[in-house]
């Protein structure tokens, strides 16, 4: 198995310099090889980039204990390559870009996986700031291509429907969305949205940007080409993510009310509301057409018709259950569990867990890639 450490020197407050290094020869971080954020990468970070290629179809698994991101051969269920982190204090979520050469890791610097409302947010009522990050990594390598630090914490970094732009909160009261050039990680502009926005999510049909709410308990939907504010959405107590399905509708995981709120993506009207009965950790549309929500307290995903409030099934995980992944064609499912450093792999004809992948420290966000 290889790892790789990539070290991230901050200059200022606003620029993160990042290089990738063996680990087998990494004695200190030194300056060659850096990539600013601020000039063109030049090519001349260490090519120890060039000598991991994940060329098998891969899961990508945050890990936020020990800042590592562990790369899954899904055709072997191993870990095959470890992306280390320095300086990166509790990564948390990751997405692709369209054609899935590239993905962006947000660096909240604060310990989400207890949860969203258990003061881990920044900057709301006298509470201290804590800086973000966004870092731009290449999927066959894990090289950082870019990185930057942010002023507050940040729950996601997200593609632009075309691809141009990087969109990410600010988990602050008031909050804002900050819109990144894709390619420098520069600004391009400022949207002022509700108190301590967590996770930004677009539409499947690419029109919207959904931005939850944590401390407003509601959703802004922005115009993702104008980046004008179209309507704000009321919804349960603490929402987290306004989670994308296939079918044109958005599944609002809202923490502390115990619930799932459905928003029709076009007409943007509340369809229905789940009353869960536990604190959901993340929610999904499957290929097999149900509704998966994370169950962290009992370990589990459990599923729901798109149709009605009540449960039709559940599958067992491992505690802290979290972040839900499919892979390409549908047939499996990844379930990452924070509270005991594994990945549940589970098959969806016969609906149960085949293996159990041990990975590194509270693995939160997952994202699988096509070789």
């Amino acid at each position: 198995m290889s790892r790789f450490r990539l070290c991230w020197q901050v200059s200022g407050p606003v620029t993160a310099f990042i290089a990738l290094t063996s680990v087998a020869t990494l004695a200190s971080c030194s300056s060659h090889g850096v990539v600013d954020h601020n000039s063109p990468h030049d090519g001349k970070s260490p090519s120890s980039a060039g000598t991991a290629s994940f060329d098998y179809d891969a899961l990508f698994v945050v890990n936020g204990g020990d800042s590592t991101v562990s790369v899954i051969n899904t055709v072997t269920n191993q870990v095959t390559d470890t992306i280390e982190l320095e300086d990166a204090p509790f990564p948390h979520h990751l997405y692709l870009n369209a054609d899935a050469s590239k993905m962006l890791l947000a660096v909240p610097g604060v310990d989400l996986s207890m949860g969203h409302s258990s003061g881990a947010h920044s900057g709301g009522h006298g509470a201290p700031v804590v800086s973000g990050a966004v870092l731009l990594l290449s999927t066959t390598t894990g090289a950082t291509l870019r990185a930057r630090t942010l002023e507050a914490t940040n729950h996601n970094a997200v593609f632009s429907p075309d691809g141009t732009e990087v969109w990410t909160s600010q988990m602050t009261a008031p909050g804002a969305v900050l819109v990144l050039d894709a390619e420098s990680l520069d600004d391009k502009q400022t949207i002022e949205v509700g108190d301590q926005p967590a996770e930004v999510t677009f539409s499947a049909d690419g029109v919207y940007a959904f931005v939850a709410n944590g401390a407003s308990d509601s959703v802004t939907v922005i115009d993702a080409s104008t980046k004008e504010i179209v309507k704000t959405i009321p919804t349960g107590d603490g929402p987290v993510g306004a989670w994308q399905g296939s079918n044109g509708v958005a599944y609002v995981d809202n923490e502390p009310g115990q619930s799932l709120t459905a928003v029709d993506t076009s007409s943007l009207e509340v369809l229905l509301t789940y009353e869960l009965g536990f604190m959901p950790g993340m929610a999904a549309f499957g290929p097999d057409r149900q509704v998966w929500v994370t169950d962290a307290e009992n370990g589990k995903v459990v599923f729901y018709s798109t149709s009605m409030d009540g449960a039709t099934g559940e599958i067992a995980t491992g505690p802290g259950a979290h972040a839900i992944a499919f892979n390409g064609s549908g047939s499996m499912a990844y379930i990452s569990n924070q509270l005991v450093d594994t990945v549940s792999v589970i098959e969806l004809e016969s609906g149960s867990v085949v293996t159990t992948i041990r990975v590194g420290s509270k693995p939160n966000g997952l994202a699988w890639r096509p070789r």
